[in-house]
């Protein structure tokens, strides 16, 4: 296999950041030697999480075996998805905020086709429910969900993961899609139908300028090829989600 020089869309900060986490982590179980420093695996985890790099091809760019490669970037992702906040965490950051945004996205997976909870048919693809609540004015990723198969629904899988609950509790306003129609308390969507009245379509319009904030964000976790084509391990994804958001906000 032929090797070449590339780049990466990131800060040098970025890469600063994550190489501090896996000396860390050596440090606690004192490794004593590897194929590659800190930094080079920063790198690797980088190459594989922004730009979609397979295990064979950094395996013959960094000159590594494929297993090595495989526990070099999973050994990264669990290092930085242990840092992602949670659902508790989020709250207290969103009780400072306007109001919320709150979106779920479906991450496209290598399955077959015998796997039929995690097949959408709004997409028609082999897809991961990930719920990405966001905060106004500034359309900061606060957190991301556990994955659940793509056939679920995204009222369903916020109820699953106590969202709309905590949302209650903590009194916040929030806005959503008509995904969320029978969410309640104080989940806000749009009104559904055609023929509507003059009011019910201003506050429709209101209500989209309101979450487009939110869709800009979300549109930015595709600058991750990663999530592009995940072709991991579901049981891996929510790992590999946290560890994007973390290093999103790191790169931000």
């Amino acid at each position: 296999m032929l090797a070449y020089p590339s780049s990466i869309d990131l800060s040098s900060r970025t890469l600063r950041f994550l190489t501090g986490q896996p000396a860390v982590r050596r440090q606690e179980i004192r490794t004593r030697w590897r194929r590659l420093s800190a930094a080079r695996q920063a790198l690797l985890a980088l190459a594989h999480l922004r730009c979609g790099d397979t295990y064979a091809q950094l395996a013959a760019g960094f000159g590594i075996g494929i297993a090595t490669v495989f526990r070099y970037i999973r050994e990264a992702v669990e290092v930085l998805s242990a840092l992602a906040p949670s659902l508790a965490e989020a709250m207290r950051t969103i009780r400072a905020k306007a109001f919320l945004i709150l979106d779920g996205t479906l991450l496209p997976i290598d399955r077959i086709a015998t796997d039929t909870p995690y097949y959408s048919g709004k997409h028609k693809r082999h897809r991961e429910n990930v719920q990405v609540p966001t905060d106004d004015p500034f359309g900061r990723l606060l957190r991301a969900s556990p994955a659940l198969p793509g056939s679920t629904h995204d009222l369903t899988a916020a109820r699953r993961h106590g969202i709309t609950e905590a949302l209650a509790d903590a009194g916040l306003k929030c806005w959503a899609d008509k995904a969320y129609q029978d969410a309640g308390g104080p989940v806000r969507v749009p009104f559904r139908g055609r023929r509507l009245k003059r009011w019910n379509r201003r506050h429709n319009t209101t209500h989209a300028k309101n979450r487009c904030v939110g869709e800009q964000t979300m549109a930015t976790l595709k600058d991750w090829r990663l999530l592009r084509k995940l072709r991991c391990s579901t049981n891996r994804i929510t790992d590999v989600m946290k560890a994007v958001l973390v290093l999103h906000h790191a790169s931000a």
